[in-house]
């Protein structure tokens, strides 16, 4: 079962590998995210290599022309080694790290999305997209999550200065405290960012597999006559491919997200172990086409 997941929902373990699933989407009218996968590294050299991969996929993206930029977590490149306190060496090692990929993107007119973790990284991602964004406006951007209570004045915040998100409904299990626990409550919150974030002059990621809400934000989008280049949809790789498809034929923009790795098999069983309801999507994404 476990290289049949890895078949369907990871494109493959080297950079050789999703360089060429990204050429074949491509091909299909449709645009990448690289995401290496790979997350709380615990010594300087693991992140230094993790570092290696994303400059290696840069290079790709420009060699080969590709529609494409890339995706990166804070934990793999260092945010937590030594610690959360005033001496842990993490968070500026992360950040020089990532400071470096951003400028690399930005020579050569690509971009960095600084992925969103659990709740104790969400200030600290947001304030780091920030001040690198401020050093290479439109080559970085971040994640949000519909879920937190928080997201709609994040929402606000970025958009005031510019800078790009993508919206999620969020994959980690957060206390009731400071998420919404009610799959109802989140589907609304998500709709209600997504058109603010769409009817703005930001561009902005849609990430969503839900065809209920892709047709009610298509309908939003007719309504107040929003460009369809003012916003991707964005899906992962290996689900709902027929809506992919769906999108590309109607002129919208579709952007897939193609992890890969060796470090698959731990990543995905840390996300499945943490919410239940991460099992359930991937089982019943697994069969359709």
């Amino acid at each position: 079962m476990g290289r049949r997941v890895s078949r369907r929902f990871v494109a493959g373990m080297t950079v050789e590998e999703a360089v060429a699933v990204a050429e074949q989407l491509n091909r299909e009218g449709i645009d990448v995210t690289l995401d290496s996968l790979g997350e709380s590294v615990t010594e300087m050299s693991q992140a230094e290599v993790s570092a290696g991969v994303y400059t290696q996929l840069l290079n790709e993206i420009e060699a080969r022309r590709l529609r494409a930029n890339v995706s990166l977590k804070l934990t793999q490149m260092g945010m937590d080694i030594g610690g959360h306190g005033a001496e842990a060496a993490g968070p500026g090692l992360a950040e020089n790290i990532v400071a470096r990929l951003v400028e690399h993107a930005a020579r050569i007119g690509s971009f960095v999305r600084i992925d969103m973790e659990g709740s104790e990284y969400t200030e600290a991602t947001i304030a780091m997209t920030e001040r690198l964004y401020h050093r290479w406006p439109g080559a970085v951007g971040t994640v949000l999550q519909a879920y937190m209570f928080r997201t709609a004045d994040d929402v606000e915040r970025l958009l005031a200065q510019g800078i790009r998100m993508r919206l999620c409904k969020g994959a980690y299990k957060e206390p009731a405290s400071i998420a919404f626990p009610s799959k109802a409550d989140v589907d609304a919150n998500y709709v209600k960012l997504a058109k603010r974030l769409m009817a703005s002059q930001v561009f902005c990621g849609i990430a969503t597999h839900d065809e209920t809400i892709v047709d009610e934000l298509k309908r939003f989008v007719a309504a107040h006559a929003v460009e369809k280049n003012a916003f991707e949809f964005q899906m992962l790789y290996g689900i709902r491919r027929d809506l992919q498809r769906k999108l590309v034929d109607a002129g919208f923009g579709v952007r897939v997200y193609v992890p890969f790795g060796r470090e698959w098999y731990p990543y995905f069983m840390r996300r499945l172990a943490e919410r239940p309801a991460n099992v359930l999507f991937l089982a019943k994404n697994f069969f359709k086409s």
